[in-house]
């Protein structure tokens, strides 16, 4: 199979371990950012809703004691 090559002086590799290991690097630090990026936003869409739901029910009281 003329498309798989496997040196035979496996000191070849090194570069592919060393361009692997750097992309796995990067990979874990964009994980970890994407993770805290998306924590974030969760408690910035909890404390909207929590203040939506505040509003809404102070509304209703409002309206209910006006009638």
């Amino acid at each position: 199979m003329p498309f798989l090559y496997f040196p035979e002086d496996k000191s070849e590799y090194i570069p592919a371990a060393i361009s692997f290991v750097f992309f796995m690097i990067l990979l874990v630090l964009a994980y970890r950012w994407i993770q805290r990026n998306s924590q974030k936003q969760e408690l910035e869409t909890k404390e909207l809703e929590e203040r939506i739901l505040r509003e809404r029910r102070e509304a209703q009281e409002k309206q209910r004691s006006q009638h």
